[in-house]
């Protein structure tokens, strides 16, 4: 069967939301109707409650949704990591257990997999999962944990299996939240917000009917849940308004057009993009600096970052020009893009960038919040330190740096 072309989604996409979107609705309501639809995630296969489309077609469908001022589907790590490794490493089973939860907004997902000493070096972690039967005792600690004080389940990497190589012995499950012997103590961050957290996990349980993938083949799993973070975090295109999906933080009774009605990011990540430089484009010729020539100049560059990153989004959506290390470059680009509006901001609001919130006549205080945001982007979802090893060692075919052989089980491992 030939792939639909853009134009199609859009005119299937249209038909379906006439027949289906009120903004009487309430946001439950919506996403009860949306999650099965297909449309929540067009880029899940069929049987795990999706399309089986490409970028291109899933970005139809949210675009679609932004055009004509819809609520897209929930919003979260649930669906933007959880949801693609569980339909791609998950039995049916599982997939009929966890999607669907996710893609009506009823459970919310964190991603319990860096830690306090495995954070670039992820293959490190030291979190033991020990078999008791029919579950897994969980003992240790997790760190930069996005969500992790509302999240129903968590994507748990542990170790199940010391006397593997470190990359063999680790398993993928998923972990209940809510349960004796888990403590989340959320990490206050200079914005004022508390985006990650760190999670403390004493002889915790998860039954083993959760892991996802095969035991002790958990670092596949979680690769996959690697590229698909890479990938979110580094693209672009047009998103509908939208929620994140929690038990623990409900907005399912909520009206639709609580959030349809109104602009803006989560909170905690401010909303670059090309409204942001058109917002400072205009402050600037508010204050009468259009003219000033070092200005002119580094508008058009983070312009033109913004205008190579959206033509590399498409270009990426042709399988032949793909290199493999889209969602690296995406990733890298996107700590640029903040640092670059972080610089170009201050300098055209000038002294007003000490000021905060509504304090700060020009922006609203978004200057203020992505500058102290900045540093983030660069560090979370793999540092780009990281990203460009990736692209060194896997696309480019850099030697890797010496170390133990790749056979050496983690337990004997040098420590630090």
């Amino acid at each position: 069967m030939a792939e639909l072309t853009v134009e199609e989604v859009r005119a299937e996409v249209e038909a379906w939301l006439d027949a289906n979107w009120s903004e009487d609705l309430a946001v439950g309501e919506w996403w009860d109707i949306l999650g099965p639809s297909g449309y929540a995630h067009p880029i899940l296969p069929e049987n795990a409650y999706g399309k089986g489309w490409g970028r291109a077609q899933a970005g139809a469908v949210m675009a679609t949704m932004a055009d004509r001022r819809v609520m897209g589907p929930a919003a979260g790590l649930g669906r933007m990591l959880a949801a693609p490794t569980i339909a791609t490493h998950g039995t049916q089973a599982q997939i009929d257990e966890f999607l669907p939860p996710i893609l009506d907004g009823t459970v919310g997902w964190c991603q319990l997999f860096s830690e306090p000493g495995a954070g670039s070096d992820l293959a490190g972690l030291t979190t033991k999962a020990e078999r008791d039967g029919d579950e897994w005792v969980i003992t240790g600690q997790k760190v930069w944990t996005s969500g992790g004080q509302i999240a129903d389940m968590g994507m748990l990497i542990a170790r199940t299996n010391p006397d593997a190589p470190k990359h063999r012995g680790i398993t993928w499950f998923a972990f209940d939240m809510d349960q004796p012997g888990v403590e989340v103590r959320p990490l206050v961050e200079m914005t004022g917000h508390s985006m990650f957290n760190e999670v403390f996990i004493d002889e915790a349980r998860v039954p083993h009917a959760n892991i996802i993938g095969e035991e002790g083949q958990g670092w596949a799993a979680a690769n996959t849940t690697l590229m698909f973070e890479r990938a979110s975090l580094g693209s672009a295109g047009k998103s509908p308004a939208t929620a994140s999906g929690s038990g623990k933080r409900s907005v399912r009774g909520k009206l639709v057009t609580d959030f349809t009605q109104r602009s803006g990011g989560e909170a905690g990540l401010p909303p670059i993009g090309m409204k942001m430089w058109d917002k400072l484009v205009d402050v600037a010729r508010k204050r009468g600096m259009e003219s000033d020539p070092v200005l002119r100049q580094e508008l058009v560059e983070i312009w033109s970052l913004l205008e190579v990153n959206r033509m590399s989004q498409v270009r990426a959506k042709d399988p032949g020009q793909r290199t493999g290390a889209e969602p690296n470059i995406g990733k890298l680009v996107m700590s640029d893009l903040f640092r670059g509006f972080r610089e170009l901001g201050n300098k055209v609001i000038q002294a007003d960038g000490m000021l905060t919130g509504a304090d700060e006549p020009n922006t609203g205080g978004l200057i203020g919040e992505t500058t102290m945001f900045s540093p983030g982007p660069s560090i979370y979802g793999g540092t780009d330190q990281i990203q460009k090893n990736i692209i060194g060692e896997r696309i480019l075919g850099l030697p890797r740096e010496p170390g133990p052989g790749k056979d050496t089980p983690f337990k004997d491992l040098p420590k630090n």
